[in-house]
C-alpha cells in the first residue's frame, strides 16, 4: 500500500517514515507537513492507498482536509487529544492514534488497513465470465478464461494470464472463494485452470509450458475432476 504522511511535527513525521519502512507491505511515497499539500497531492493523484494524518495543523487542519477532498484513500488519524475521536469516526477512519504513536499501536493499525485493502483487491464482476482485481489504485477487469494460474507469492497472489502476469495484495483462500468451478487449488501455492491444463505427469501439470507441482493431498481430487477417457 502506498502511503501519504500529513503532520506539521516534523518527529512526529519522521517517527511514521520509519515505522513504515519497517513495514514490508507498505511503500512511503511522501511525507508533507500541511494539510495543503496534502490536498494538492490527493487531488491530483490516485496512486496513494493510505494516509496518516494528523489533526491539530495552521491554517487548515486534518480534519477540514476530510472535509475538502471529494474522494480519499484509507485515513489513519493522528492526535494528542482524545476529543477528536468521535468526529473522527464520523468520516469512516480506519483508526485513530494518539500521541506519541508506539509501534505496537502503529501496526494494529496498518494491519488492520491492509486487510480492509486485501478485501477490495479481488472483486466479482457482473458477468461470471470476468473478474476484476486491484492493482495499485485501478480496478482491472479480467476474462476468467484468459487466466492460466493463480500463484501465492506471501502477502500477495501473482495471476498469470495469457498476455500477462498481475501481481494483486490478496490471500489465496480470498480469490478461491471468487473463482468458478473451472479453477482449482492443486497445491498450497497454486491455483489453476482445468480448460488450460495441456499434460499430466505423476504429481506435475503443464500449462502454457509452464510446469506446476500437484501435492498429494489434491491429485485424487484433481482426477476426479478432469474428463478422463
Amino acid at each position: 500500500m502506498n502511503c501519504l504522511i500529513v503532520d506539521d511535527d516534523e518527529l512526529s513525521r519522521r517517527t511514521i517514515e520509519h515505522f513504515i519502512r519497517e513495514t514490508s507491505f507498505l511503500t512511503l511515497e511522501k511525507s508533507c507537513g500541511s494539510a495543503i499539500e496534502a490536498m494538492s497531492i490527493l487531488t491530483n493523484s490516485n496512486n496513494i492507498q493510505l494516509v496518516f494524518l494528523d489533526i491539530e495543523m495552521p491554517i487548515m487542519n486534518g480534519m477540514e482536509l476530510l472535509k475538502s477532498v471529494d474522494t480519499h484513500p484509507q485515513i489513519i488519524l493522528m492526535t494528542s487529544h482524545k476529543d477528536y475521536a468521535l468526529e473522527a469516526f464520523e468520516y469512516n477512519v480506519t483508526d485513530y492514534l494518539l500521541k506519541p504513536v508506539t509501534y505496537s499501536r502503529y501496526l494494529k493499525a496498518v494491519k488492520k488497513a491492509a486487510e480492509k485493502d486485501r478485501e477490495n483487491s479481488v472483486v466479482a464482476a457482473p458477468s461470471k465470465e470476468d473478474i476484476f482485481i486491484k492493482v495499485d489504485s485501478s480496478l482491472i477487469k479480467l476474462s476468467l478464461k484468459d487466466i492460466l494460474w493463480i500463484e501465492a507469492m506471501g502477502d500477495y497472489i501473482s495471476i498469470n494470464t495469457v498476455e500477462k502476469r498481475y501481481m494483486v495484495y490478496s490471500t489465496m483462500k480470498r480469490i478461491e472463494e471468487k473463482l468458478p468451478e473451472i479453477f482449482m487449488r492443486v497445491h498450497r501455492s497454486y491455483i489453476v485452470n482445468l480448460n488450460r491444463i495441456s499434460n499430466i505427469d505423476d504429481y506435475f501439470i503443464t500449462i502454457n509450458k509452464k510446469i506446476l507441482s500437484v501435492s498429494r493431498s489434491y491429485k485424487e481430487a484433481l482426477m476426479q475432476r478432469l474428463n478422463l477417457v
